[in-house]
């Protein structure tokens, strides 16, 4: 019995059983329990609702027996990054298609994260409301071509890696100077937003020569024009399906440029990310937005039932430019829907009724 006494009790119910899939080593899975993970939130809350949750700690090497596991539950929730101690999803999300053919609730569904989840679909909705200059990159000509002339604009951008995560294969770039016919011989200064990157000078032919590698085994690169209010912070709107069920907000992110007159390496850190229940006043009019315009739209554009979204997913939103009137914009900067954790304190009740709803209708 993989069960054992975590934080609190859990008690098998009639609702069902929901299996949640979180990434660690073989010990991890040993001593596995609903109390000692970072979602044991989740787990305390389904609990309540009257729905047996255990946890599968996952890594490929034991691929099989986690299959095994998720045969015998009714639902399966997963949090495991694109890229997970170096390895990809293939594995796993072979393995989850099989266990949703089976029969089994499975969210996120392989399928919607390469509909939604990843950088891709900064392309595909960038003429929603809350779009920007986005272009996409299928190979690495194209990108020879054309990223080129987008420079020479004078403006920075901003590119990504068709699917990542920690700002891995994020970078910001711009030339040094913008005078035409320089080639890929022109300087340009480049940042990618990990935490503790900073910019550094380079050809603008070694840099495309690192972006090479993102266009592997099918990958793309999406271009987005640098957002110049990105000092103001950016916004996370999390949701449940449809629903917003709080934000958190962040006053400093990657790629905060350093202070007017500072070396690179001063640009400070990313500060934490303070969580907000979904009434907060001032974003509600992001709120509707989101919940009555850009979330509707969005799965028309990608072809994705209510039912099919995401149990938890989550929206960031930089500031763009302000209206004639002086309201805010907002800019999408990314989806996440593979491993959405840590999220605000009101969201595990908000899944929690949502699995309710699932496992007895």
């Amino acid at each position: 019995m993989l069960m054992q006494k975590g934080d609190f009790d859990m008690t098998v119910s009639c609702l069902g059983k929901v299996a949640i899939v979180y990434p660690g080593d073989l010990e991890t899975r040993r001593n596995a329990a609903p109390g000692n993970n970072r979602l044991a939130s989740i787990f305390k809350a389904l609990e309540k609702t009257g729905i047996h949750a255990e946890p599968a700690v996952y890594h490929d090497d034991f691929c099989d027996e986690v299959r095994k596991q998720l045969m015998k539950v009714d639902a399966v929730l997963v949090w495991m990054n694109p890229i997970q101690d170096g390895r990809d999803r293939t594995l796993l999300d072979a393995m989850l298609r099989e266990v949703a053919d089976a029969g089994v609730f499975v969210s996120t569904h392989p399928d919607i994260i390469l509909k939604m989840g990843t950088k891709e679909v900064l392309y595909k909705t960038r003429n929603l409301g809350w779009g920007s200059d986005t272009h996409l990159y299928e190979d690495m000509e194209q990108m020879r071509q054309e990223l080129p002339k987008r420079l020479s604009q004078g403006k920075a951008r901003v590119l990504k890696q068709y699917r990542g995560n920690g700002g891995i294969g994020v970078w910001k770039v711009e030339l040094v100077d913008p005078a035409p016919g320089q080639g890929d011989e022109s300087r340009v200064l480049v940042r990618q937003g990990r935490r503790g990157c900073y910019e550094e000078e380079m050809t603008l032919a070694d840099f495309m020569a690192m972006c090479e590698q993102y266009f592997a085994h099918g990958g793309k690169v999406i271009d987005q024009d640098f957002q110049q209010r990105l000092p103001e912070g950016m916004v996370r709107c999390y949701l449940v399906r449809d629903k917003v069920a709080g934000f958190g907000h962040q006053e400093i992110v990657a790629l905060h440029p350093a202070p007017p007159g500072a070396p690179p390496t001063e640009a400070p850190d990313p500060t934490p990310r303070y969580y907000y229940p979904p009434d907060m006043a001032q974003w509600q009019p992001l709120r509707r937005q989101l919940e009555q315009e850009w979330v509707p739209s969005m799965q028309n554009i990608l072809e994705i039932e209510s039912n099919e979204l995401p149990v938890l997913w989550d929206c960031d939103f930089l500031l763009g430019p302000e209206t004639d009137t002086g309201q805010n914009t907002y800019v999408l900067c990314e989806i996440n829907v593979s491993s959405v954790a840590p999220y605000p304190d009101t969201a595990p009740h908000y899944i929690a009724n949502l699995m309710k709803k699932i496992l007895t209708d």
